[in-house]
């Protein structure tokens, strides 16, 4: 099966538009702080429930973020996006209510030993999904499940780069990891999640129908 290469995007610069309202800001105008962070706000609340499993705590870490990207403006380079710039600090705020938590531990976040312990089932595409396992009334939440299955260090580079939609150059920036390792984990990470559902799908009893008379 011959697959379709999809290109990176190549500037992954600040765009024209978040440059002139970081710019009024800093001068003073906040107010249009939620005019910079409206279009985020639901990939933020999304990442952070998607590593944390609970809404409340999601919803803390997404404020406690947003806090801290208005206190920390001065501090942004602007050599990439803003988005990327926010969902780094997300993931950094998410991990730390982890460790408080003690429900994941730190040598899990970061440990590379975790990479070369998944063999993936045979096939051909990780792409290959049972169409009746992706039956849309259930994609959501056995999505949620497959990801919550998932090592941290695979669940996180899933997130950025296939539901937030970050290129790999912004998810090495917002993971602080080599594009290799964000290559490597995310690759492992689709390997995971296809192999979820084809054990979902196998493991469904056929449906019998009745003999038409």
């Amino acid at each position: 099966m011959q697959k379709t290469l999809v290109s990176e995007p190549e500037n992954d610069c600040i765009l024209d538009g978040e440059r002139e309202l970081i710019a009024e800001i800093l001068a003073g105008n906040n107010e249009r702080y939620y005019e910079l962070i409206a279009p985020l706000e639901r990939r933020v609340y999304y990442t952070a429930y998607a590593i944390l499993r609970t809404r409340a705590d999601a919803e803390e870490v997404a404020q406690e973020a947003f806090l801290k990207a208005f206190r920390g403006l001065r501090s942004f380079r602007g050599d990439a996006k803003f988005s990327s710039w926010l969902l780094s600090i997300v993931m950094n705020e998410a991990r730390m209510r982890l460790r408080q938590r003690r429900e994941v531990s730190l040598e899990l976040l970061k440990s590379p030993d975790h990479e070369n312990e998944y063999t993936p089932i045979e096939l051909a595409d990780w792409r290959e999904i049972p169409v009746e396992a992706l039956a849309q009334k259930e994609l959501a939440a056995h999505l949620e499940e497959a990801l919550a299955a998932l090592p941290a260090i695979y669940r996180e580079v899933l997130i950025l780069r296939d539901i937030d939609g970050l290129n790999i150059a912004e998810t090495s920036d917002a993971l602080e990891i080599s594009v290799p390792a964000v290559k490597t984990r995310l690759l492992r990470a689709r390997l995971m999640v296809r192999d979820y559902f084809l054990l979902r799908s196998w493991a469904r009893p056929p449906v019998l129908r009745k003999a038409q008379p």
